[in-house]
């Protein structure tokens, strides 16, 4: 086994690489601020993505027009609010399944190998994303 701080590397790498995805999956159960977007992402995947990386994710995810914005004025001080729209639940389920075509391939590919690379990317009632590596 590797070392673990190549093991959190690795994450790091595929977070970044999702974190759009991700961010579109949070947002399909629930509307969020950035601020809950970001801790929502540490505490699920333990790496830490700052405002300066979640916010103009969030900009261009609505300039895409895959999730919408409102101001909340309920808090000690305004919040933005995004939530999901029609267009960007339709981005995630069509990333959800080209992912999920994307490993069967990979699973496919290492059929002779001890361990596939990645075992397989499921949805469990399109309310949370899971990556099974072995």
């Amino acid at each position: 086994m590797f070392k673990q701080s190549s093991q959190k590397e690795v994450s790091t790498k595929l977070m970044k690489g999702l974190l759009d995805l991700i961010i579109l999956q949070f947002l399909s159960t629930e509307p969020m601020h950035g601020y809950q977007v970001i801790t929502k992402i540490r505490k699920n995947f333990g790496v830490y993505f700052g405002p300066s990386t979640i916010y103009p994710l969030l900009g261009t995810l609505e300039k895409k027009g895959y999730v919408d914005s409102h101001w909340n004025m309920n808090f000690e001080r305004p919040r933005k609010v995004y939530s999901l729209t029609n267009d960007g639940q339709s981005m995630l389920n069509f990333t959800e399944d080209s992912l999920n075509l994307i490993c069967r391939k990979i699973t496919t590919t290492n059929q002779d190998a001890a361990h596939p690379i990645v075992s397989m990317i499921t949805t469990k009632s399109r309310n949370s994303l899971t990556l099974e590596i072995p």
